[in-house]
């Protein structure tokens, strides 16, 4: 704008008149000088033809900062526009005729101050006399600025007296910025606006089950609960027995190409023709594959599946009907990415099927065959030997395979043989598990083969090869030092010195951690005893229908006693170490449980150096003989919470019982006396089993008392 903002005119009665100090411009020539009511007007037309100050509004100060009766002041506050020095000869100053140039000498009244749109312009400072306005004049609304207009609750009413000048207001910039007040949407729908991700990310936490329940919530619900997204995958062994058939064909066909790992293992519910089309149809991106148990899963509707999923990689078709060898060629072929095979009890296939799958999966890491027929084959036995990308290798029950079979399986057909140890110079297998569990046709001479060609071996089951003596495994416990697993159960043949000499002084003795020797009938204490005490890192023993006495009990309570790092706080709660199955065992008596469970609830008092009393950390298991399964099972229970005094108190009651009933079967003098000794010791032992338990001790109470009676 090039003209120069409008003047504020203020009044303060009493002020002090500011000097003026003219600029040494060239005067000029200026009209008569108006004086009193006619150079007022003047000034205010001025003021209210300026767009500047329009809706203008500041707070009144607290306080008049000029005392007394003042005098009207005028302050002009210059235009934004660049100042034009040529113009200023022609424009009239305010004060006595002289020119407004912008080179204002200091301690000037015109001072350069920014203005509203932040540019800069001058403010001008003169006097006006006190009577140039009376308290009588009427001055139009239209002519006052709104600086000037008198606020009132019903707008704003005209230029009124003097008393009425609005009094000097603080700086505009200072002026708090109110807070915008947040706009609420109504009938917000917190669900609905929510992103799609973040749903799916919520239902993510639910297992399948819930996903189904929440989706009869609502629409919503039931459309993000159907996404494929979250059926990636799809798991029913846990609810097989309860989702309807309809049910599980929809979700699976909602998931469709999401689905990589399906397992409908024991689902009968698809065994319906057009349901189980309906599934093939739906699942093309498959790589973990479990159809067991689905036993009347129709052979082109499997086919079709194998066809449409050539990423597998692991699958398992155990107990199927439909697998044939015709079956085995169709996976050969479209499925070459195969890692895991499970074909076992599949009785319409024999092991021509299985070597097409080996010759045709070149990736094959874990076959599973138990119970398939024709594993006699040599052809095919020497395919395994060539390929030798087994790591797992499961064949129990296979009646069929022979020494020679599994001689070609480990080191081929007529390998070459050391001069001074005979053992063949071939390549050393993969195989980390073998199980050759039932096949009763392998003699010691076929497992010998084992022997320095499987070093990584972990897992090795040998139960039900009755033929199967100590010189079949002494050099293969001898050359597998990171075995951890022995399942030697049923071998008749087997004598302590394959335990004391040979197991107990192997390279794995400080790994083995799960061993059964259950109907090894001659196996016991001597055999056991060295075992324990060299496998410090059992976690399951299966020495059923053995030889073996309480001293296995009482060592292998010493040997999770030391292994394990007692406690400090009475909180903790143990955890158990070692699980023992030692029931129809003719030499383990009472007193073995009793050393057992009082070691479970052992707690120790300081001594010594030993600061504090201290709590176990691991205990045993026992399944025991059954008249005493359910005192060890309560033990145990109290044991596991925490609550030990509860638990020695029960093993302290129950020993006391059990002596009280061996005096009251002996003979002799004090026969009833003995008797009802054994009585009470029954009634507390009973009493304190219902103290454990709850309402479930009465029945052993009553028990207890008509066993009582019977003492008597």
């Amino acid at each position: 704008m090039a003209s120069a903002l409008p003047d504020m005119i203020l009044e303060a009665e009493g002020s002090v008149e500011i000097p003026i100090e003219h600029s040494e411009a060239i005067p000029i020539d200026s009209p008569a000088k108006l004086k009193g009511r006619a150079k007022l007007l003047r000034g205010l037309q001025r003021i209210s033809s300026s767009p500047s100050l329009a809706q203008l509004g500041r707070k009144r100060a607290s306080s008049n900062p000029y005392g007394g009766r003042g005098t009207l002041s005028c302050v002009s506050l210059a235009g934004s526009s660049p100042r034009n020095y040529g113009d200023s000869y022609s424009s009239q100053s305010s004060g006595g005729g002289y020119s407004t140039a912008p080179n204002s000498i200091p301690n000037s009244p015109f001072v350069d101050t920014p203005g509203f749109d932040g540019s800069y312009g001058r403010v001008a400072i003169r006097r006006v006399e006190q009577g140039a306005i009376s308290p009588g004049t009427s001055t139009p609304t239209s002519e006052v600025p709104l600086l000037l207009r008198p606020h009132s609750r019903g707008g704003i009413s005209p230029f009124p007296t003097h008393s009425a000048i609005p009094e000097i207001m603080e700086d505009y910039f200072s002026l708090p910025i109110a807070p915008a007040k947040p706009i609420r949407r109504a009938n917000f729908d917190f669900w609905g606006e929510m992103p799609h991700e973040i749903k799916l990310s919520i239902f993510a936490y639910l297992n399948p089950k819930e996903i189904v329940r929440a989706s009869i919530v609502s629409k919503n619900f039931y459309k993000t609960c159907f996404d494929g997204q979250l059926w990636t995958c799809f798991d029913a062994s846990e609810f097989y027995k309860v989702i309807p058939a309809e049910s599980l064909a929809k979700i699976i066909v909602s998931a469709g190409p999401f689905v990589k790992d399906l397992n409908l293992r024991g689902c009968v519910q698809v065994e319906h023709y057009k349901r189980a089309e309906v599934v093939v149809k739906a699942c093309r991106n498959l790589i973990n594959a479990t159809l067991e148990g689905c036993r009347n899963f129709q052979r082109p509707t499997l086919h079709n599946l194998l066809k449409s999923n050539e990423r597998l990689i692991n699958l398992n078709l155990t107990g199927l009907t439909a697998v044939t060898n015709g079956t085995c060629k169709i996976i050969a072929s479209s499925c070459p990415s195969l890692e895991m095979f499970n074909v076992s009890w599949c009785t319409h296939m024999d092991a021509r099927g299985v070597r097409t799958v080996i010759l045709g999966c070149p990736k094959l890491r874990d076959l599973r065959a138990g119970e398939i027929r024709g594993f006699n084959n040599l052809e095919l036995a020497q395919d395994i030997f060539e390929t030798n990308n087994l790591e797992r290798l499961v064949l129990s029950g296979c009646s069929d395979i022979t020494d020679q079979a599994l001689q070609t399986i480990i080191a081929g057909q007529d390998p070459e043989l050391d001069i001074l140890t005979d053992i063949p110079q071939v390549p050393t297998r993969k195989l980390r598990h073998l199980d050759l569990s039932r096949c009763t046709r392998l003699t010691s001479a076929g497992i010998r083969t084992l022997a320095h060609l499987v070093p990584e071996l972990e897992g090795l089951s040998l139960s039900g090869c009755t033929p199967l003596t100590d010189s079949a495994l002494s050099d293969v416990l001898a050359t597998t030092p990171r075995l951890t697993h022995l399942d030697l159960e049923e071998l008749a043949e087997l004598t302590n010195d394959l335990l004391s000499e040979h197991l107990a002084k192997a390279p794995c003795a400080p790994l083995l951690e799960h061993l059964s020797i259950s109907y090894c009938e001659n196996l016991g204490d001597t055999g056991m005893l060295p075992v324990i005490r060299a496998c410090t890192s059992l976690q399951s023993v299966d020495l059923d229908n053995t030889k073996i006495s309480d001293l296995v009990l009482v060592e292998a309570a010493s040997m999770i006693r030391a292994r394990s790092s007692r406690t400090t706080c009475a909180k903790s709660r143990p955890r158990i170490g070692l699980r023992m199955v030692v029931f129809d065992c003719q030499n383990v008596t009472w007193t073995g449980i009793r050393e057992v469970l009082s070691r479970n609830s052992e707690v120790k008092k300081p001594t010594g150096a030993q600061i504090g009393v201290t709590f176990p950390t691991e205990i045993i298991a026992l399944k025991c003989f059954y008249g005493w399964q359910g005192t060890h099972d309560e033990h145990l229970k109290r044991v596991l919470k925490g609550d030990l005094p509860a638990a020695g108190r029960l093993e302290r009651k129950w020993a006391e019982y059990m002596m009280a009933n061996e005096e009251a079967g002996a003979g002799g003098a004090g026969l009833r006396r003995r008797r009802r000794r054994a009585r009470e010791a029954q009634m507390m032992h009973a009493d304190e089993e219902e103290g454990g338990v709850g309402m479930g001790g009465i029945g052993r109470r009553r028990r207890a008392r008509s066993n009582g009676c019977q003492i008597m």
